[in-house]
């Protein structure tokens, strides 16, 4: 496998990126069919764990995104505003120009080690994944995982990639010293759905693997039910089908959310939606013609739909055994942590 330089214009005249080389981005494309059609943008983070922004309303308050952009491509990502800050844009940009913090794991080693950290809980895979097909190259997670370790420091990683099981020892290794959770997410289990609105993604069974396999070794695992689309695949069957799905792979719990459509993703969904399913265009604008989320009234049913097809299905009986019995085994002291002066 061979990576190709692309030349850097140094003019910046017409640059796309210029925020990235003004950082002294390193520009690189992939020659394997994996990658083809994907440019990686290399930059060296000046921070990497970061606060969330109103973090009063999510249940973390600390991430850690060792990537911009996420080739998953998505066509509901709400992630993909994010992209607009750089000079690219929210569509495809979003899914083929992918930013690498290529120092991330010694970076969040050395703010583990500050003075001034606390050790707080941190979430991954909140914005973008980072278990997305970069890694697979970049292999970024496992040292990153290796400094959450050793620091004692709890966390949590949501994913639709199956790479997280190459990485299955250390999250083990973790588990046995500090709080490790993780979840995937799967919002339906529609092959057409799935391949229409997640291109980039293992299909949602594979994840579901990755679920119970976690639950196996002991690492809790539960499901993000999201997004559940409206007109697609909200209806009781299509409900029942993936809650029963999940309850077979042992998740610990089950979280639904609702599609929602915030600036950058409104646009590139509803655009998606009108060559897909023209006919559903005026239905999903009197949902969501106030604002990015469909009404509190149809969030709510369909919480207590699957909240009900949880319970009728068992969700969590299985995988709350399996993990309490391994949890139950006598573990070890956590290494003593310390501070750098």
């Amino acid at each position: 496998m061979r990576w190709d330089n692309l030349r850097l214009d140094d003019s910046g005249q017409g640059d796309p990126v210029t925020p990235l080389f003004a950082r002294g981005a390193v520009t690189r494309t992939f020659d394997t069919p994996e990658f083809r059609g994907i440019t990686f943008y290399e930059i060296h983070a000046r921070s990497i764990i970061n606060r969330v922004p109103g973090a009063s309303h999510v249940p973390f308050e600390w991430t850690i995104n060792p990537y911009r952009g996420c080739s998953h491509a998505c066509v509901y990502c709400f992630a993909r505003r994010t992209h607009e800050y750089l000079d690219l844009d929210s569509g495809r940009d979003f899914d083929s120009k992918i930013v690498v913090k290529v120092n991330a794991p010694d970076l969040v080693r050395k703010e583990l080690a500050a003075p001034k950290w606390r050790g707080a809980a941190i979430a991954m895979g909140t914005n973008v994944d980072c278990y997305q097909r970069a890694e697979g190259r970049y292999e970024l997670m496992p040292g990153i995982i290796a400094a959450l370790r050793d620091a004692a420091n709890p966390f949590s990683i949501l994913t639709k990639g199956s790479l997280i099981l190459r990485d299955l020892d250390l999250l083990a290794e973790a588990a046995e010293v500090t709080d490790v959770s993780t979840a995937v997410s799967v919002g339906f289990t529609d092959k057409d759905v799935w391949r229409a609105v997640e291109p980039g993604t293992p299909a949602p069974r594979k994840r579901l693997d990755v679920c119970a396999t976690l639950n196996r070794r002991g690492i809790r695992c539960g499901v993000l039910m999201a997004p559940i689309l409206p007109y697609l695949t909200d209806s009781p069957q299509a409900l029942d089908a993936t809650v029963r799905e999940i309850a077979e792979a042992g998740a610990t719990h089950i979280a639904p959310i609702v599609l929602h459509l915030r600036p950058g993703a409104r646009e590139w969904f509803l655009a998606w939606l009108s060559r897909e399913h023209p006919r559903l265009v005026p239905r999903y604008l009197e949902l969501y013609g106030r604002g990015a989320y469909a009404p509190k009234a149809y969030q709510e049913r369909i919480g207590r739909e699957v909240g009900e097809l949880a319970r009728r299905h068992g969700v969590g009986r299985s995988a709350s055994r399996a993990v309490r019995a391994v949890r139950e085994r006598p573990r070890p002291a956590a290494p003593e942590q310390l501070t750098l002066m």
